[in-house]
């Protein structure tokens, strides 16, 4: 076989003397000098390698199957993403031996090749032995693939060779058959020989993510030695299958613990929803004075964005800067969505122009956080920057500007981009897509073109797609159409408790005041319970949580006074409470007081009480804002000259001097 030209890679800006003695001919250089020049270059520049590439060639050295394999492993990085050329100099180089072997087929694992690692050891069989290091890989490459048949094989070949004890084949076929749900082959080759804690760890993980609870945590019991990654395993697994009582009692169990402890008990209560004690445990991590890395910062990031917990979002934020942590494209990507879905734009901007390693996903968190504020023209701006780059818009992009157009009522910027999204940027428009120009054409009145979209959809519309229509009904007073939709949607969802409110409340402000009780009466027939509003409010780093006819917070009674304080300063400036989303059988007062305490209300008294006059009130709400509250936050944030941020389920509302960022149009 040739040598492989790189004559039609990259060339290089500045040539490098690689001799380590400026007296000795390139084409003199020892093998071990040529071995030392494959540093940490060669992973991360292409250029610096293809000139190593050339000397390799010159030297006469990639004969060498050490220097050879050390050129492929480099090329086969899947930083480079250049895999098919990695291939070329495996096919150049001659009579590969099982280390170069080993190397291809490692590759096409690391480059998610996962079949042609298969196909290369069916070529390999051929010409050389496998060894030790080759059968891990190959397992790994089949659990992923899911290629039971090949795995089943493969684990023959080891069988056949004798090499079926070594703790690293062994470990990795556990695994196997553990992704593959063949539960009783793992527990074979778990049981054949001696077993490792690795071993163990991989039978009991593998016992975990088949829902098979009970005996991991039999075997779990039979360990003769635990080590800190068997706890971990067991915490991860019940963590992340649900079972947090479990998981939390083996953590607080623990005589030590480390950052995947740590780290799985917070994603295990982001999984679940309990953002509050996600960051409750992070807490307590901080007192316990362990230094937590980038990936638990990114998971309390994510907690601290759905919970609004700016205090602690920017704690962390802090701590990157004080610890000189590298924001990537991940860690930045996290920080910059915490601030936007904190209220805070502007800080999420910062980070945005700051970050020097910049995703897809990145563009996506900065598009998506303008157009849920209605910031719909920054949004567009900035898709038109991102479309002048390297980065190609992919369907989530698009989700984003849609939402934009939507919000700010952009019918025709939104309707060139759904109609050219395959032509344009070739993503074909998928449900959520459709939702988008659903919900955009029905906020602005157009409910007959939303009406034929919605009947010329490739694919069924979901409850998404109706739940859009019906939110536009409600704000243009549609109530034929809404009917119509609401008895569709409660078709679809018959256990969602939210469309049967929303329908209720278009029958309330239409005065059918008998279909509200046939809507009701339907409700408790099936047993279905309204969601309770939830209004959170982050104050120097502590959560509190409101809820109307919950009394448990320690300043309830400062609250309800400053709440009796608030109805009189709107009364004076006109208010009126709006009573008709109320959908009890009591009298008007009885309703007025109702309204008078939703969870919003109760948030912003304990605003304005806890902080100083001036200061922004950020508070995020699990249901929409109704009418009464956001008519009143509008004359609270005018009377109290403060600006209060709610993030509702649908958007975020920015209430200054007496206006609403969303127009009155949510």
């Amino acid at each position: 076989m040739s040598s492989i030209s790189t004559s039609h890679l990259p060339s290089p800006f500045k040539p490098v003397d690689f001799s380590a003695e400026k007296n000795i001919p390139t084409s003199k250089l020892p093998q071990k000098t040529v071995l030392k020049l494959f540093d940490s270059k060669s992973i991360t520049s292409l250029q610096y390698l293809t000139q190593l590439h050339g000397l390799v060639l010159r030297s006469g050295h990639f004969q060498d199957h050490y220097v050879s394999g050390a050129l492929l492993k480099c090329y086969a990085n899947p930083h480079f993403s250049n895999f098919d050329f990695a291939l070329k100099v495996f096919s150049s180089i001659p009579n590969p031996n099982v280390f170069i072997w080993n190397i291809v087929i490692k590759g096409c694992l690391e480059n998610n090749k996962l079949f042609k690692a298969i196909y290369f050891y069916g070529r390999m069989v051929i010409d050389a032995r496998p060894n030790k290091f080759t059968y891990p890989t190959l397992f790994k490459a089949c659990s992923v693939a899911q290629a039971v048949q090949e795995g089943r094989q493969i684990h023959g070949h080891v069988v056949k060779h004798g090499i079926g004890s070594d703790v690293h084949i062994k470990s990795a076929g556990i695994h196997m058959y553990a992704s593959f749900g063949r539960l009783e082959d793992a527990r074979k080759m778990f049981y054949s020989g001696e077993s490792d804690v690795v071993c163990w760890n991989t039978m009991i993980d593998g016992y975990l993510k088949c829902g098979v609870l009970e005996a991991a945590k039999g075997l779990f019991a039979q360990m003769p030695v635990k080590n800190i990654g068997s706890w971990n395993v067991m915490i991860n697994g019940l963590a992340k299958g649900g079972n947090l009582g479990d998981a939390r009692k083996l953590f607080d169990e623990m005589s030590e613990r480390d950052e995947i402890s740590w780290s799985s008990m917070v994603d295990g209560y982001i999984s679940a929803g309990r953002y509050k004690e996600a960051l409750e445990i992070f807490q307590q991590m901080q007192r316990e004075e362990t230094r937590p890395g980038r990936f638990i910062l990114s998971s309390v990031l994510a907690a601290c964005s759905n919970i609004g917990a700016i205090d602690q979002g920017r704690w962390v934020h802090a701590y990157l800067k004080r610890n000189s942590i590298k924001l990537d494209a991940v860690l930045g990507t996290a920080l910059l969505d915490m601030y936007a879905k904190c209220g805070r734009l502007d800080m999420g901007w910062e980070v945005f122009e700051e970050m020097k390693e910049r995703e897809i996903f990145t563009w996506n968190a900065m598009i998506g956080g303008l157009a849920i504020h209605g910031r719909a023209e920054d949004a567009l701006e900035l898709f038109s920057k991102l479309q002048e780059g390297r980065m190609k818009p992919n369907g989530i992009t698009l989700v984003g500007v849609l939402t934009a157009c939507a919000h700010a009522g952009f019918v025709d910027k939104g309707l060139r981009i759904f109609q050219t999204m395959r032509e344009f940027y070739g993503v074909d428009p998928e449900l959520e897509h459709y939702g988008c120009m659903v919900d955009l054409l029905g906020r602005s009145g157009l409910f007959s073109e939303a009406e034929d979209l919605i009947n010329s959809m490739p694919m069924k519309p979901n409850a998404a797609v109706w739940g859009a229509l019906l939110g536009a009904c409600r704000i243009h007073g549609n109530f034929d159409l809404a009917e119509r939709v609401g008895k569709i949607l409660l078709e679809l969802e018959p256990q969602n408790s939210g469309r049967y409110v929303l329908l209720s409340n278009i029958y309330a402000k239409v005065g059918r005041f008998d279909d509200v009780s046939k809507i009701r009466k339907l409700m408790k027939d099936r047993g279905i319970k309204t969601v309770p509003g939830v209004s959170i409010v982050d104050l120097n780093g502590t959560v509190h949580e409101f809820k109307m006819g919950d009394g448990s917070h320690p300043q309830m009674k400062e609250i309800y006074r400053k709440l009796k304080i608030i109805k009189e300063r709107l009364q004076m400036a006109g208010h009126s409470p709006d009573t008709s989303q109320v959908l009890f059988d009591i009298d008007e007062e009885e309703k007025e007081t109702a309204v008078n305490y939703h969870s919003e209300k109760l948030a912003i008294a304990f605003g304005l009480i806890n902080t100083l006059p001036g200061k922004r009130i950020h508070i995020v709400k699990n249901l929409r804002v109704c009418d009464d509250c956001h008519s009143a936050t509008k004359l609270i944030s005018q009377i109290f000259d403060r600006e209060i941020i709610v993030r509702d389920r649908v958007r975020y509302h920015h209430f200054k001097n007496g206006t609403c960022s969303c127009k009155d149009f949510w």
